[in-house]
C-alpha cells in the first residue's frame, strides 16, 4: 500500500454536528482537509465515514499515519 502524503504535522479541530456524516481524507491530497474533496480518485484510498454521535469539538488526523482512523492517536510526534 502506498503511503498517504502527510497534509499537517498536527491534528484538524472540527466542530462536527450530532447526526451529521463526515468523510475524513485518507490520501492528504484534498484541498478540504481533513475532509475529502475526491482528489484520491484513480487510487488505492478511500475516505473514511465518521458520523457525529454528538454535537463536539474532534480531532481529525492530519498526517494520515494514526491507528485510530479518522481521529488523531499522536502519531504525528513520531514522524
Amino acid at each position: 500500500m502506498a503511503d498517504p502524503v502527510v497534509a499537517q504535522t498536527a491534528p484538524y479541530e472540527v466542530q462536527v454536528e450530532a447526526g451529521k456524516s463526515y468523510f475524513w481524507c485518507t490520501c492528504g491530497k484534498s484541498k478540504a482537509q481533513p475532509f475529502c474533496d475526491g482528489s484520491h480518485k484513480g487510487s488505492e484510498f478511500t475516505p473514511i465515514a465518521y458520523k457525529a454521535e454528538a454535537s463536539r469539538s474532534v480531532f481529525f488526523c492530519g498526517c494520515k499515519h494514526t491507528r485510530n482512523s479518522p481521529v488523531c492517536d499522536g502519531s504525528h510526534n513520531a514522524l
